[in-house]
């Protein structure tokens, strides 16, 4: 399943977890914002997100990324203060239950550091240390796992600024660029993992270029991270609303497993599973040959 993918890729160091990526892996979405694209308001109490992210761990997750800022077009943001109030008290009671690592989805070093002292082990951070200083040196003194992601501008900005002349080589400047000032103040490279970012200031050939030519951007050497679970653009081929593109993400995913993505950021855990497993099963059969 790897062959795509440089042996140095091939572990992520995240506090106190070592993730080994011998296949890949599902990364279980947990959104607590009143906004989401998909699933914002979904969770009336944390007994009920605590259930759900059980039931994601249950059916194959093998990791967990937990928001409180909606990124998706257009949105607000919101104050550290508000970010954390609604983050906190779910993720303390996550972390106690689930035995998987916790990333927290969060462009605010504030609330990161609180995150990881509550048992968060990554940060995924959509403006890879752009919108924070303080985010690369926190990832550095605690060796949190940290997830550098492309976008031009910001949520509010980023698809007024979906042009490019090639988008996989500008996405691969970019992420060789973020990667190499992170690792310029402290951070190791084996804590980095990297997202082009579907969706992300990206119009639908942009994410169908990026999704076709994934192995280009396996050549980093560093894990990819990809979230294309209900995007708008599988809506837009498919022509289906936001809660009917589980089959057009199944596809998606399985694409992208083909092409080399190590670890695969889904709101249908077991569906996206059966998935994997197929792509897996028929490149077993390949290397077989």
């Amino acid at each position: 399943m790897m062959s795509r993918v440089r042996q140095s890729a091939n572990r992520i160091h995240a506090g106190q977890f070592l993730i080994t990526i011998d296949r890949p892996l599902l990364v279980g979405i947990l959104n607590v914002t009143p906004d989401s694209f998909s699933d914002g308001g979904q969770f009336r109490s944390d007994d009920e997100a605590i259930a759900h992210a059980l039931r994601m761990v249950e059916a194959g997750a093998a990791m967990l990324d937990i928001g409180a800022e909606s990124s998706r077009p257009g949105a607000i943001p919101v104050t550290e203060e508000e970010e954390t109030a609604r983050l906190m008290p779910m993720l303390e009671k996550i972390a106690r239950h689930c035995r998987v690592p916790i990333s927290v989805d969060t462009t605010k070093a504030g609330v990161a550091r609180r995150a990881i002292e509550a048992g968060a082990s990554l940060i995924n951070d959509i403006s890879a240390l752009r919108f924070d200083p303080a985010m690369g040196k926190l990832a550095a003194e605690t060796g949190a796992g940290l997830v550098l992601m492309h976008m031009p501008g910001t949520p509010q900005t980023m698809q007024q600024q979906a042009s490019y002349a090639d988008v996989v080589h500008e996405v691969t400047a970019y992420l060789t660029e973020r990667m190499a000032a992170a690792e310029a103040i402290g951070v190791k490279s084996e804590q980095i993992v990297l997202d082009p970012g579907f969706g992300f200031g990206k119009l639908v050939p942009h994410n169908l270029a990026l999704l076709d030519r994934l192995p280009e951007l396996c050549d980093l050497g560093r894990p990819l991270f990809v979230g294309l679970s209900r995007k708008s653009f599988i809506g837009q081929v498919t022509g289906r609303p936001v809660n009917e593109r589980e089959f057009g993400t199944a596809a998606a995913v399985a694409l992208a497993v083909e092409r080399g993505a190590s670890l695969l950021r889904v709101h249908d855990v077991a569906h996206m599973a059966d998935a994997v497993k197929v792509v897996e099963a028929v490149m077993r059969q390949r290397a077989q040959k």
